[in-house]
């Protein structure tokens, strides 16, 4: 992409000496078409790479959007708020779709690569945990997994001290006016959020007379929004894996299918879920 400048004589465009930069260029194509190197000649070990790759790449989008929205949140600035939170919903979406792709390998198909993997496992993505803590499911233990990169744990750890996105939306209740205890306010936010029943009294209010709240409601919706998309990328996870490799124990150490199960269990914003039983 070429500089632009005026001529001083007669106000002409000039080319700066500077090669013109190509699409290639602008997104390091080169660098992004040699990053895949397979370790052995299976013809699926390719789809599985590009597959995780393609993901985390998915995922850093979902980390830029996820902080975006907790700063608009805390500068009570919804609009810009739901248009960020709406595009992490369609983030999801495209790594569910993705996970469609990866089960078109057959469990035989992998067997033919899986050993060459070593520890390696996407249990080990920083940026899944990353997304994890912003999103309030705070597991300290899990910034030990990337105890031997300083630079990881201590970014893992600084986004396990701060607010997450529903503490954030805790605190906006309450400057709207709606009360809530100060123990929900006042809370450690490295632990998960535990369901209070002044939050939930709050969002009854905001779902009971939406014209009212309708910006608290319209972010209520957005954020159920992104736990159900978030619910059905870790539902499709966990089959996609039991499809694969069944009941086997993860290359990363963990316990497969059994630990992944167990995360379907977790809920992010309890109140918001909740308050569908009480209306």
């Amino acid at each position: 992409m070429p500089e632009n400048v005026v001529g001083a004589s007669n106000g002409t465009d000039a080319m700066s000496p500077r090669r013109e930069m190509s699409y290639s260029d602008y997104l390091h194509l080169d660098d992004i078409l040699r990053a895949q190197q397979p370790l052995s000649v299976a013809h699926d070990e390719m789809l599985f790479i590009i597959q995780h790759q393609t993901s985390e790449l998915w995922m850093k989008l979902a980390i830029h959007e996820l902080n975006a929205t907790c700063r608009l949140i805390a500068a009570d600035d919804l609009q810009p708020a739901f248009k960020t939170l709406s595009r992490v919903s369609r983030i999801l979406e495209q790594l569910n779709s993705a996970w469609d792709v990866l089960r078109t390998m057959t469990p035989s198909e992998y067997t033919e690569f899986r050993g060459l993997l070593g520890r390696s496992s996407g249990f080990q993505s920083r940026q899944y945990r990353v997304i994890e803590f912003l999103v309030g499911n705070k597991n300290a233990a899990m910034i030990g997994i990337h105890a031997e990169d300083e630079a990881v744990a201590a970014e893992l750890l600084s986004v396990h001290r701060s607010p997450g996105i529903y503490d954030l939306t805790v605190r906006l209740l309450h400057r709207r006016g709606l009360a809530i205890d100060k123990a929900a306010l006042d809370r450690d936010v490295s632990l998960p959020h535990v369901a209070n029943d002044s939050v939930l009294k709050a969002w009854l209010s905001v779902y009971r007379d939406p014209g009212r709240f309708w910006e608290l409601y319209e972010l209520a919706e957005k954020l159920v929004d992104f736990e159900d998309y978030f619910r059905r990328w870790r539902f499709n996870h966990v089959t996609t894996v039991e499809r694969i490799i069944g009941f086997k124990r993860g290359t990363g150490g963990s316990s497969g299918v059994s630990y992944l199960r167990k995360m379907l269990d977790v809920v992010l914003f309890p109140e918001l879920w909740q308050v569908r039983t009480q209306l």
